[in-house]
């Protein structure tokens, strides 16, 4: 599933027109997705919508969705920003359903009147097209909206406070609330950079067609756009296959998930090398290596100091110990022990603390010559040793082609060399993957994963229950377990995003939004694997 920009999206509409299947063809199917997402909300019978209607083809989206909902039993009022002349405005009309012309309302006496008893929004105003700021009539009129909104919202709570218990209201859900729905994107949003208006409408429910845009995977617009619903509305796959930007899907991380031949043994499920750990971060790999055995590795060597070799014992008394001299951190002596060589993936940087420079300049070069060692496994890099490379000049030029870098945002701003917060991360990910010629994992809400050769992948999960301590340990550690697998290094990295962002998604239901323990994270990967395999 791609992920597209508003030109390459209304190209692939005019592709799609050129060939036989209409504009009306396409917003007629759209009208009817964005109605069986809200039928999929509940019975709509009965129920008091109200639809923003807009100018453009978002606006006759709504008209369409609108006419359908009436045909189903719904009470449906359209209020028009402007005028406006169009078939389907002709079909609401002939229908004898309410439309409201938003300048013979200028003190939106109406608009407050008809909110008061609104069950349902839809927002059909702007949909991908915003590009500057709000301003003037359509600015008064989002502010009535959003104060309508929370207005009866208020007097739904308190009405239904009074008649429920503690625990109903704690889990009370959004049906008793203003259902607001935005047709592609709620208004107000910029589909391509993610930034949003300060008027831009709250979105419960987001439909959009075809493919998602990237504001949907980027902050500030993902908090707005609510719950998202991707619809077909016919139009072909081959207009966007050559889009480099797309989206994980539950079947293409069932399809890419390595086999598990029934007679398969630990040596057929590889081997990962795990080199981290230090006096001050005993855990973190020991929580890489419980990762790895999770997502299916067959044996986990943990190469630790020794002052930390009883706790891994311990804790995960299933990996193997290479012997290493080193008592409270990894260096030279310890570099030149290890024989990565012998095994399927390598690991390096989990809690391995900022006093190892010289146990990384041992690992990667070639007899300590500063050129790349060519013996190397495949290379995961995460946390110190991402802030080691960060230090070096031409650091890319230091660990094998390919090598899969870790990176959270600030990580990823020291080896970029700048402050990356206002850019937009899915150009920044594909800019210096193609440049270093590595995987990048930029870790965060929707982790995107860049090739080298230009691909881009989003995870489509997002949780803040994940934003804790030794979360990314795990992530780096399932990844390693992948590759030892004997998965294809970007394939591994995105299967492993995935599965550790649906295994933070189903913890939800038992922890809410915080209190989430890095280890869970890895007990609970087995099980979104059984699931994306049944």
């Amino acid at each position: 599933m791609k992920i597209v920009t508003v030109e390459q999206m209304m190209a692939a509409e005019k592709s799609a027109d050129s060939d036989g299947h209409s504009y009306d063809t396409m917003m007629n199917q759209a009208g009817r997705a964005v109605v069986a997402a809200i039928e999929a909300q509940g019975d709509v019978h009965g129920k008091k919508v109200l639809v923003l209607v807009g100018t453009g083809n978002n606006g006759g989206d709504g008209l369409v969705a609108g006419r359908y909902l009436a045909n189903l039993g719904a009470d449906v009022a359209f209020y028009l920003y402007k005028s406006r002349q169009d078939e389907n405005l002709i079909k609401v009309q002939k229908q004898g359903l309410d439309t409201i012309l938003a300048e013979y309302d200028q003190r939106f006496r109406v608009l407050r009147t008809r909110l008061k008893i609104t069950d349902i929004v839809i927002d059909a105003l702007l949909g991908t097209g915003v590009s500057r700021q709000i301003e003037g009539d359509l600015a008064k009129l989002l502010i009535q909206v959003a104060d309508g909104i929370a207005e009866r919202n208020q007097i739904l709570s308190q009405s239904n406070r009074s008649s429920l218990t503690f625990l109903q209201r704690a889990n009370r859900s959004k049906t008793q609330q203003v259902l607001t729905v935005a047709v592609d994107v709620p208004s107000g949003v910029n589909s391509d950079s993610g930034e949003v208006d300060r008027l831009t409408l709250s979105a419960d429910l987001t439909v959009t067609f075809h493919a998602p845009k990237r504001a949907h995977f980027l902050f500030p617009a993902a908090e707005k756009c609510g719950e998202l619903i991707i619809a077909d509305i016919g139009i072909d796959p081959k207009y966007t296959r050559t889009i480099e930007f797309e989206v994980a899907t539950p079947q293409q991380i069932s399809d890419w998930l390595p086999a598990r031949p029934l007679d398969g043994h630990k040596g057929t499920f590889g081997a990962t090398l795990i080199a981290g750990g230090s006096r001050n971060y005993l855990g973190a790999p020991i929580l890489s290596g419980m990762a790895a055995y999770r997502v299916g590795a067959g044996l986990v060597a943990l190469a630790i100091p020794r002052a930390l070799r009883s706790l891994g014992a311990t804790h995960l008394p299933e990996a193997t110990f290479p012997i290493l001299p080193d008592e409270d951190y990894l260096g030279r002596d310890s570099a030149e022990n290890l024989t990565p060589q012998d095994y399927d993936s390598l690991l390096i940087g989990p809690g391995l603390g900022e006093d190892s420079d010289e146990f990384m300049q041992g690992v990667l070069s070639a007899e300590g010559k500063g050129s790349v060692d060519q013996n190397l496994p495949p290379l995961i890099c995460d946390a110190d040793a991402l802030n080691y490379l960060a230090r070096q000049d031409k650091w890319w030029n230091l660990v094998p082609p390919n090598t899969i870098l870790t990176p959270h945002p600030g990580e990823m701003s020291r080896l970029v060399g700048h402050d990356i917060r206002d850019e937009n991360r899915f150009d920044l990910a594909q800019q210096y993957a193609q440049k270093w010629g590595h995987i990048v994992v930029l870790k965060g809400a929707f982790t995107l994963i860049a090739a080298p050769d230009g691909r881009v992948t989003a995870i489509p999960i997002a949780t803040p229950l994940l934003a804790s301590a030794g979360s990314g340990d795990v992530l780096a550690g399932t990844i390693a377990g992948l590759v030892a697998q004997g998965l294809e290094s970007y394939r591994a990295a995105v299967v492993s995003a995935y599965l550790h962002a649906a295994a933070g998604h189903a913890l939800t239901h038992s922890y809410g939004k915080s209190g989430l323990l890095a280890h869970e994270i890895a007990d609970k990967i087995p099980s979104i694997r059984m699931q994306l395999t049944l």
